[in-house]
């Protein structure tokens, strides 16, 4: 944190979204907006799709702004979180949507380094160290009674069900369910909870290359509720989490999949 920056406390809370200038973003962005929040996207450019966002929600009456950032360049990290707070104000809740599939799907066998290093770098090792500077904030925020914060990690039904043909994204997805009982266990002293959102299948840009393996799929009865998901539905279970409707729960996952996760005989 830069030192000398002065500190910036919003009546409203502040929400910081990593990759929501669209789908599952956007839709967690909308969400929190409508429950109280101003908005702060962090996201690779700044383009149609995010000005959208954003004028939705400033349309709502709540401030948003963008901030270009990649979360696997681990020294843009503080300097994010000095941006947000000089724009709108401390962040009070921390959305870790972004991340990223497989380029190609292909046999476990023919993973290469460069696969497994990219999808790690972003979706899990940079997801794990904004967590960490943030937490650290936290923890070092005297002037903090009363606001509720919160830290919300978003990953994947692939946290537990394998798919052989991408597996460099389901490893970096089951480890986030790790990550977020670490930073539950270490920042439930300070009231701050951490939750794991698992979405199922939802129609989004990243699964478009899979739709009609997954229209078979549900079809055949792939999930007791046999549909895909709407993106809003996301964002309301988000939206609820930030807002503290369970403020006895920290460490959970919550499954926003249809009932995927049922094991069935």
């Amino acid at each position: 944190m830069n030192p000398t920056l002065e500190k910036k406390v919003s009546s409203t809370p502040v929400a910081l979204v990593t990759g929501g200038r669209r789908g599952l973003g956007a839709a967690i962005a909308r969400a929190l907006c409508a429950s109280g929040f101003d908005i702060a996207i962090a996201d690779l450019e700044h383009d149609g799709d995010a000005d959208e966002t954003l004028n939705t929600i400033r349309a709502a009456g709540r401030r948003a702004a963008f901030f270009e950032a990649n979360i696997a360049d681990l020294g843009r990290h503080d300097a994010l979180l000095d941006e947000v707070q000089a724009s709108l104000g401390s962040v009070d809740c921390l959305v870790n949507n972004a991340g990223v599939s497989v380029e190609k799907r292909g046999d476990l066998l023919d993973v290469t380094p460069e696969s497994f290093d990219r999808l790690l770098n972003i979706n899990l090792r940079g997801t794990f160290f904004l967590t960490q500077r943030l937490a650290r904030r936290f923890a070092a925020d005297a002037d903090a009674e009363g606001r509720a914060r919160s830290i919300i990690n978003i990953s994947s039904a692939n946290a537990f069900l394998i798919a052989p043909n991408r597996a460099e994204y389901c490893i970096s997805k089951s480890a986030l369910t790790t990550v977020t009982k670490l930073f539950a266990a270490r920042l439930g002293e300070l009231g701050v909870p951490v939750y794991e959102v698992r979405p199922g299948i939802f129609q989004t840009r990243m699964t478009e290359v899979a739709q009609a393996d997954y229209d078979e799929k549900l079809r055949q009865g792939f999930s007791p509720i046999p549909r895909w998901g709407t993106v809003d539905e996301i964002g309301k279970a988000v939206a609820s989490l930030a807002s503290g409707c369970f403020p006895f729960s920290t460490g959970d996952s919550f499954h926003i999949d249809g009932g995927l996760h049922i094991h069935r005989v």
